[in-house]
């Protein structure tokens, strides 16, 4: 077998490794895990990026970095990474050597944001920030307690290039398609699609996936305490418009400049904790930027790329903390399925001051968290304003 006669004469390099894997023999999917070999599967990617074009933001919430970095090596290395130190978090940041990176804590925290708004980047959130200073047209979200994961053939996936091309292909929000992205490699549109459609619109935000514990809230969790996620999708599609999705910022990328300001850190629970199950930020966020996304006529793409999240928390601890959470999105839900913004707001920014505007209005008097949340979002687009336009003078001095 060729296969073999190359392995002996030591001549497998990287573009021979993958000609073989494109013949899709079982035999060589074989030799390959026998042999443990190490292999990074990154899609085509649908136009040229320039690695200065994409950040990498990751919130820190645990002090040691060293394995998280490590095992994301091959997929960071290429660009810049930006690591928020959560502001509660007292000890010194362990990070590896070899990375092109930037680290923020507390102190840029309230002299960027200023003390009384660094309430917005406590725990989970301090992401946010890492959005808020970026100036790369593309970011990629990983949350600290994730690792790539493995195709079913026990290939490494590289979530950086497939969100990247999940974003400069076409979304298709209008009209669902059958047979999914109808971009992706091998796929098209399906029968009866009308081809006035078929041009697609701009994707603005990726939804990725992950292996192992899924995002269950926390009385879901607690009763499936031993449930894991085991089931790789080979598949993207695009959400439809004016149907709703809870993102998780575990796994996101979006175009910065589209979207940026609609994903705000605003909800935030009496007595949140440090464990995804006790937080709702980002289901905020996402409900926030996928109406903003339907009035300006964006897409949101979910499904690949999947990535492998370790367990951290206790889901029966949590769902005191959470429970709150839990009975607000009965009333959370319907608001923002009847919300429609107005034709005059036409950027993003002036989408999520109407949306504060609303929650103000009609959830406001409901539970003294809505008011708050909806204060945090006028805060949040006064702020993203303020250090965007010092951001460009400092460019161009």
């Amino acid at each position: 077998m060729i296969w073999q006669r190359t392995l002996r004469a030591g001549k497998l390099t990287e573009r021979v490794l993958k000609l073989f894997i494109d013949t899709g023999k079982d035999e060589v999917f074989s030799l390959i895990q026998t042999l443990n070999i190490q292999v990074t599967l990154t899609p085509v990617l649908p136009t040229k990026i320039k690695d200065d074009e994409v950040d990498i933001v990751i919130g820190a919430l645990r002090s040691d970095l060293t394995t998280f970095m490590n095992e994301w090596r091959p997929m960071f290395s290429r660009f810049h990474v930006i690591i928020v130190k959560d502001p509660d978090l007292k000890e010194e940041l362990k990070i590896p050597e070899g990375f092109n990176l930037d680290v923020y804590g507390k102190p840029d925290i309230d002299q960027v944001a200023g003390s009384s708004t660094s309430i917005l980047f406590s725990g989970y959130s301090c992401r946010y920030f890492g959005y808020l200073v970026s100036r790369k047209k593309y970011i990629i979200s990983v949350d600290d307690d994730c690792l790539p994961a493995r195709d079913p053939k026990g290939f490494l996936v590289d979530a950086v290039a497939q969100h990247i091309s999940n974003l400069t292909s076409p979304a298709t929000p209008f009209f669902f398609n059958t047979l999914y992205d109808p971009y992706a490699e091998g796929a098209d549109f399906v029968r009866g699609y009308p081809f006035s459609l078929r041009g697609g619109v701009k994707c603005a935000l990726s939804c990725g996936l992950w292996l192992n514990l899924a995002d269950h809230d926390a009385p879901t969790q607690a009763l499936k305490a031993r449930q894991r996620n085991s089931r790789y999708v080979d598949a993207v599609m695009t959400v439809p418009a004016r149907s709703l999705i809870p993102i998780s910022g575990i796994n996101i990328a979006f175009e910065r400049e589209a979207v940026g300001p609609a994903l705000v850190p605003a909800l935030k629970l009496a007595g949140e904790g440090k464990c995804r199950w006790e937080t709702m930020e980002d289901i905020w966020s996402g409900l926030c930027v996928k109406i903003v996304c339907d009035h300006l006529g964006l897409g949101v793409k979910t499904g690949l790329p999947y990535i492998w999240r370790t367990d951290r928390g206790d889901p029966i601890a949590s769902l005191k903390k959470e429970w709150e959470g839990v009975k607000l999105m009965e009333e959370v839900i319907p608001f923002f399925q009847s919300v429609r913004l107005p034709r005059e707001a036409t950027t993003v920014e002036e989408c999520i001051i109407e949306v504060a505007n609303a929650v103000k209005e009609r959830l406001g008097s409901m539970d003294p968290v809505f008011a708050r949340a909806a204060k945090a979002m006028l805060d949040w687009v006064e702020l993203w304003q303020s250090v965007g336009s010092s951001s460009s003078r400092s460019s161009a001095v």
